[in-house]
């Protein structure tokens, strides 16, 4: 997709390099190929060359021209490098002491290579220190390799398909790896070869390329007192070629949701109660937590009130834990102290509600309190438990005082044994007050984007840690003590209280389109911190994708179908007999393009194209903007004719600043382009304006990409576990950030029509001119004409703009966000004026202008 040549052309420039550097050079060189042991080789497979075999010279400065991508540990042990008989290159490693699997690899020029596979070994040996030789009478390849203190060899023709492990004597293990005594001092371990000077060259060229593009994207305000040392104000004239104006997707500015930052629970979802289904495991937070089981955030005062868990003819089968209260005497409370703390304003009322049962046929009342830390009573209600089986009590709470940190309080008020399960307590007042609804000022300020879809409910969280945990939608619906909890791939716990119901209304009710992610069949590719079972762990196996295939197409019945289908049904039974109206779907997030992928995500695209050819199928391109798994993912989108793929990068400021022209390039035949994950490394006013510099050209080419969404969406203070973040929170307060404004102002502002321009600056050096952006967009549905303008230099632009016919109606608004590049919180200024002909404007230093031109 990129035009690589272009970079390399533009280093030779920058480094002046030419053809002298390489006079009288050898005709071939020894090459070792090694992993460093300080890091298990996760810095990737290096090289080091010599014309003598002696002297050794590190190639690309020690850089990792290939990296594991198994599981979350990625390690490269013991690899061998080889060269079979039609020149490609081969290398294979042990990937750790667990797994029975090793890993291999391909390349035609060591720089480019294929995608990695990780074969099983079938007899379940580990895989250690292999050596590889070739059989020139059979034509096959024999891997021999060390496991325990057996040695055993596998043998294959084509390095996809492996005889089982047969084992060998030890004499017939020849390990042809040396040690060798690096500069600086580095001792490595690895293999020979002989290769062509040129193949040296190449690799060095790589490193050289990326070096330029790392200095490139390093670049930081830091700097700019240097970088723009005497730079003048400047004099901006922008003609405006609208006769070449070009339609460009309505959706580009979304947001996407992820559970992660503690984003649901104790945050977006309005429940207040912790660990309301007594369901917490220790397995979630990897055994690391005593307190983390199944009675985490309660506790008991009085010592006449027992507490216990129990499972014996549970609520509900995926709910199987519940507590039980035994009290030899009234006094004694079970607390629940919410997500640190209860946040509670006066006046307000709140939802409570449990499910209970008596042991005994006895009936029993338990009081229900708020209060404050020191045991000030804020609201109470009594509760009739009068049923020996489960039975749903609700009551109404009123504060009677603001409070941010209160507890709850369950006290019964005769001896007894009560059992307890699914304890909640909700605000009345959750956004557009809806039942098992959303914190209404959190889901107000990311509606206040206005946002055109919203992706969910993840990211890593959709294909989760192993098979068993992905994300399944079926899981999240209905009756909230019916529903199916898991560990979060994040480490602590999800109750799915926010479920696919929840997103979708939400989504309906801010008039934005859903967005699900469903994982391509395979769990997440840094598994293994849960589980133990590392990478996709060979994905849902075949056998049961057709079931797997069916979830997905239950789905869209589900929101789309008639109320009186099977699954339509289902939906109108929680409350929405019509349809959402469903049109896109995502299939896979940042996935490793293997052929174990390939496999699932093909049978799972075909399936909704035969069935539901009115869904739009969103592909994956994996976690980066270049590398292994953005050209093989773009492969097989462009061979089975994906519409839409879903491009993530995160990045430095100056990435953004130089790589604007970065969709200018891309073939508008092929599928088009949502970048589902994006940011600039930090929350200041620098990198928003990076962004927004990006921005204005992702908008020059939104004929080609259709949707964009920064990410992560959510954090809440003190479990922030990703940064950069969009929106801080804590229980009582919600905390946009500087590029929150930015998403803001450009969600707010969108066209469907991008008006063209020719800009003339006064000063026409590149590093300045990368830092002046326009964008000028129409909305043809009420005429409206929007100007964004990006000043991302140290001295003020004096803009003048002819503006034609375009202004037929006088009135517009402007808003500015400007500051110092370092700040972290900035007001947008919003004024009402008037624009003619002719737009004048001068722009602040580091600013971001959007005039809003109104028909």
């Amino acid at each position: 997709m990129k035009h690589m040549q272009t970079y390399f052309w533009m280093l030779l420039l920058v480094l002046g390099i030419n053809d002298a550097v390489f006079a009288n050079e050898p005709d071939s060189v020894y090459l070792v190929s090694y992993a460093t042991l300080h890091d298990k080789g996760r810095s990737g497979l290096r090289f080091a060359w010599s014309a003598d075999g002696k002297n050794w010279n590190l190639v690309g400065n020690g850089n990792g021209y290939v990296k594991c991508a198994f599981g979350h540990q990625k390690y490269i042990n013991s690899p061998y490098l080889f060269q079979d008989v039609s020149g490609v290159w081969h290398c294979v490693w042990e990937l750790n002491d667990t797994v029975n699997q090793f890993a291999h690899v391909s390349s035609t020029d060591l720089v480019t290579w294929d995608r990695q596979a990780y074969p099983y070994l079938k007899q379940k040996q580990q895989f250690r220190r292999p050596v590889v030789q070739y059989d020139k009478s059979s034509r096959q390849y024999t891997i021999a390799f060390l496991s325990g203190n057996q040695y055993f060899k596998i043998t294959t023709s084509d390095f996809k398909t492996f005889d089982e492990a047969v084992a060998i004597p030890a004499s017939a293990y020849k390990d042809d790896r040396v040690t060798l005594n690096l500069p600086g001092a580095a001792t490595v371990t690895g293999n020979v070869c002989k290769v062509a000077w040129q193949v040296v060259v190449k690799l060095t060229e790589a490193w050289q390329i990326k070096q330029y593009k790392d200095k490139q994207a390093k670049e930081s305000f830091l700097q700019d007192s240097i970088r723009f040392n005497g730079l003048k104000p400047l004099t901006a004239t922008v003609s405006l070629r609208p006769e070449n104006r070009k339609p460009i997707s309505d959706l580009l500015i979304g947001v996407f949701f992820e559970d992660l930052n503690y984003a649901a629970d104790g945050g977006l979802y309005a429940e207040l109660v912790q660990n309301r289904d007594f369901e917490y495991e220790p397995r979630e937070k990897l055994y690391r937590d005593s307190s983390w089981n199944s009675s985490h955030s309660w506790t008991i005062s009085g010592q006449y009130l027992g507490f216990t868990i129990d499972s014996t003819a549970p609520l509900h089968s995926n709910n199987p834990h519940y507590a039980v209260l035994d009290a030899k005497q009234p006094g004694g409370a079970l607390i629940n102290s919410g997500f640190d703390g209860i946040p509670l304003k006066q006046g307000d009322r709140y939802d409570f509600s449990l499910f209970a049962k008596n042991y005994d046929g006895n009936s029993r009342d338990l009081l229900v309190k708020l209060v404050t830390q020191d045991g000030k009573e804020l609201a109470q209600a009594r509760l009739h438990i009068d049923s020996r089986k489960w039975k749903k009590y609700s009551t109404m709470l009123i504060a009677r005082a603001n409070a941010k940190d209160a507890r709850l309080e369950l006290q019964p008020l005769s001896a007894g044994r009560l059992m307890l399960d699914v304890v909640s307590l909700f605000p009345e007042k959750t956004f557009k007050n809806r039942k098992n609804g959303l914190r209404a000022d959190l889901a107000e300020t990311i509606s206040a984007i206005h946002p055109r879809f919203i992706r969910f409910p993840g990211g890593c969280l959709a294909h989760g840690d192993g098979v068993e945990n992905i994300y399944r939608w079926k899981n999240t619906i209905g009756p909230i003590e019916t529903r199916k909890p898991q560990p979060n791939i994040w480490g602590y716990h999800q109750t799915v209280g926010l479920g696919y119901f929840e997103y979708f209304r939400y989504c309906e009710d801010i008039g934005a389109e859903p967005l699900p992610v469903i994982a391509a069949g395979v769990p997440c590719q840094n598994s293994g911190l849960l589980t133990g079972v590392c990478g996709q762990g060979g994905g849902i196996p075949m056998n049961k994708m057709d079931e797997y295939v069916q979830d997905i197409l239950d789905l869209i019945e589900w929101a789309n179908g008639p109320a009186n289908s099977k699954w339509g049904k289902i939906r109108a039974e929680a409350g929405h007999p019509a349809p959402f109206n469903l049109t896109y779907i995502g299939i896979g997030n940042e996935d490793l393009i293997s052929d174990v992928f390939e496999e699932r995500f093909t049978m799972i695209y075909k399936a909704i194209r035969q069935k539901h050819p009115e869904i739009t199928v969103i592909g994956t391109t994996g976690p980066f903007h270049d590398g292994t798994d953005y050209g093989q993912g773009w492969a097989l989108a462009t061979q089975l004719q994906v519409p839409l793929v879903d491009e993530h990068y995160y990045e430095q400021p100056g990435w953004f600043i130089n790589n604007q022209d970065y969709y200018d390039h891309y073939d508008r035949n092929k599928p088009k382009v949502y970048l589902g994950e994006y940011a600039s490394h930090g929350n200041t006013l620098y990198n928003a304006l990076a962004e927004a510099l990006y921005l204005t050209n992702v908008e020059r080419n939104g004929d080609v990409v259709r949707m964009t969404s920064y990410a992560p969406l959510l954090a809440k203070e003190k479990y922030t576990q990703w940064n950069p973040d969009l929106i801080y929170f804590n229980n009582t307060g919600v905390k946009p950030t500087v590029n929150y404004e930015v998403q803001k102002l450009f969600g707010n502002n969108a066209g469907n029509e991008y008006l063209p321009s020719v800009i003339k600056l006064s000063n026409e050096d590149e590093a300045v001119r990368k830092r002046f952006g326009i964008s000028v967009v129409r909305n043809t549905n009420d005429g409206s004409v929007v100007i964004k303008l990006v000043n991302l230099l140290p001295v003020a632009t004096s803009l003048k703009l002819e503006l034609g016919e375009l202004t037929a109606g006088s009135k517009a608004d402007r808003s500015v966000l400007q500051g110092q590049p370092g700040d972290k919180l900035l007001p947008v200024t919003v004024t009402a004026t008037s624009v003619g002909n002719i737009l004048e404007e001068t722009l602040a230093p580091y600013s971001l202008t959007v005039w809003r031109i109104h028909k």
